[in-house]
């Protein structure tokens, strides 16, 4: 189901039938490297963490991370959305795309339109982001958006650091 569609993107609702390329997606190198391994190796795995999460979230929050395509042609290129995590008290907006698509502006296109989307359609007054100090790329585009750092947490059991940034509406 399509969710947004911006002057050369689609976003549309994740499905089972997107098991091959989100296993390719969170499986690269810049995944592993600032988001972590999920440890997920085959496409059954694939599609059942795409069932229990993105579509799950989808029904119980109505957002979710969102598959998002090339409007041209439908090439899948990554994805982009909100997420409800536990260990945030707020929405968190999130993006991941392939390497071939990096530096054209296109996850600068489908995170400012799914933030507006937060506001507009889900009406959150407030949303935050996270991603690891050294991914210097993820901080510029959040900066770009208009998020603000706010500080320094420590989320994961491994005693790393994340930043947490902010865009108040």
């Amino acid at each position: 189901m399509k969710v947004l569609e911006t002057e050369r993107l689609i976003l549309r609702t994740l499905n089972g039938d997107d098991a091959e390329f989100y296993l390719r997606l969170i499986n690269q190198p810049a995944w592993l490297q600032f988001i972590g391994d999920r440890g997920i190796r085959t496409v059954e795995a694939a599609r059942a963490a795409i069932l229990s999460g993105p579509m799950t979230a989808q029904e119980k929050y109505g957002f979710s991370f969102y598959m998002t395509e090339l409007k041209e042609d439908g090439q899948p290129m990554g994805i982009c959305g909100l997420i409800k995590r536990e260990t945030l008290d707020d929405v968190d907006i999130g993006y991941a795309f392939m390497p071939e698509f990096w530096g054209k502006g296109y996850a600068l296109e489908a995170a400012s339109a799914v933030l507006e989307y937060a506001n507009r359609v889900c009406g959150l007054q407030r949303v935050v982001a996270i991603t690891s100090p050294d991914n210097y790329s993820s901080i510029r585009l959040l900066e770009k958006m208009g998020l603000k750092f706010e500080k320094m947490l420590k989320l994961k059991n491994d005693d790393s650091d994340t930043k947490l940034f902010a865009y108040q509406f």
